[in-house]
């Protein structure tokens, strides 16, 4: 083992290798976020975003590996080359929501902005990616480091299995990440063993039939009055047809039908999202939803079809993988602000990469403390850079604890 026990402290310290290297970049990580945050990519189209950080990996010493459409990842090499390689993942993208924020580093892009903080996630694994680069060249770095910077976690198809696809997650040892929580204060961090958030899928509905004037509704397939119903039964159907312990949740986000106050419509879509806080249920959901909407679109003479995309499942935390978090995080920010976190309906495509390899996701504190709680896919959502150097510590105290 290359980092000897006499030596941990030196490294792991509140005075140590990592706390002093990543403290020594705070300014520039910084900078690397504003930079991030001010020239958004959306999904899939992270051209820009995969050339600097792929720039930025080379100041490192390191050599990135570029992916076919965006994204990279690149190795940070260990003393050891028996020992399977453990993996630090962010996420690149953007969202399709204007930026609201009054800063001086406000999205260029019209109509796109940082609204989940990706562009923290991203500045954290950098953070890292520095000191365990400075470790290793000490030869203090036991196990070669996987950065992944990974495109498309907003969109479908996701860029993880994309990621996957090429190969990036193949032979890891474990694999790590974090996601800004702007409900808790910058300082504080969120584990939790098992599922942490949702399986997510779209869900997309189209309904045909005869229209007519709305005088005559009994000619026609009220097709507005059969969507109500579907609208509402649908939903309510699922929680009768299914534990209610797996948390199953359809929420509607779009419904467009006709354009006329007195005409009656052929053809809507409806529109929304397919929840659920259990692997087994998720697997399950969507026959019981095919099988739900064909008997409710019969009973008021309406066609209906339905695409129903698988998104990602839940994120389901390894206890071991959590333990090992939980010590890195411990001597980051203390015991006392190792914070036990609830299961959310959110879904994050890192889920897949815990499908194949074992890992954690861990919920990074963002608010500043006494100040307003800014929510995600917001355009005012704003965060306390703080949490980047903390991130950024957790990820790198993360990777040398896996060998004490």
């Amino acid at each position: 083992m290359s980092l000897t026990h006499d030596r941990v402290d030196d490294v792991l310290g509140q005075d140590g290798i990592i706390a002093r290297v990543v403290g020594g970049a705070e300014e520039e990580l910084g900078g690397t976020r504003r930079h991030l945050h001010r020239h958004p990519e959306l999904s899939h189209a992270e051209h820009e975003t995969t050339a600097y950080l792929a720039a930025t990996c080379e100041r490192l010493g390191l050599e990135p590996v570029l992916m076919p459409r965006t994204g990279l990842y690149c190795d940070i090499p260990g003393s050891d080359a028996s020992l399977a390689p453990i993996a630090l993942r962010a996420d690149m993208d953007a969202l399709g929501i204007p930026e609201l924020a009054d800063v001086p580093f406000r999205s260029e892009v019209d109509g796109v902005s940082h609204a989940c903080g990706h562009d923290v996630h991203m500045s954290a694994v950098v953070g890292a990616g520095t000191a365990l680069a400075a470790l290793s060249r000490e030869g203090l770095l036991t196990r070669t480091v996987r950065l992944i910077f990974q495109p498309s976690e907003e969109r479908h198809p996701c860029g993880a299995l994309e990621m996957i696809e090429e190969g990036v997650a193949d032979g890891l040892d474990s694999i790590f990440a974090l996601h800004c929580d702007p409900g808790v204060d910058v300082g504080h961090v969120g584990l939790k063993s098992g599922p942490i958030t949702s399986a997510t899928d779209p869900v997309r509905i189209e309904l045909s039939g005869a229209g007519g004037h709305t005088s005559r509704p009994h000619l026609t397939q009220d097709l507005i009055y059969a969507m109500g119903q579907i609208v509402t039964q649908l939903p309510a159907a699922l929680t009768r047809r299914m534990d209610p312990r797996s948390g199953v949740n359809l929420t509607w986000g779009s419904v467009h039908a006709g354009s006329a106050f007195n005409a009656i419509p052929s053809s809507g879509v409806l529109e929304g999202t397919l929840r659920c806080l259990d692997h087994d249920a998720w697997d399950r959901a969507e026959a019981l939803l095919e099988m739900t909407l064909k008997d409710i679109a019969h009973a008021w003479g309406v066609k209906a079809t339905v695409r129903h995309d698988r998104g990602v499942p839940p994120v389901s935390n390894d206890p071991a993988a959590v333990r090992l978090l939980e010590a890195a995080t411990e001597g980051v920010v203390g015991r006392e602000q190792v914070d036990s976190t609830r299961q959310s309906l959110g879904g994050e495509d890192f889920a897949w990469y815990l499908e194949k390899v074992p890992g954690a996701l861990a919920r990074l504190g963002t608010r500043t403390p006494g100040g307003r709680t800014y929510d995600l896919h917001m355009g005012d959502f704003m965060v306390d850079e703080r949490a980047i150097a903390i991130g950024a510590r957790v990820l790198a105290a993360t990777c040398v604890h896996r060998d004490l």
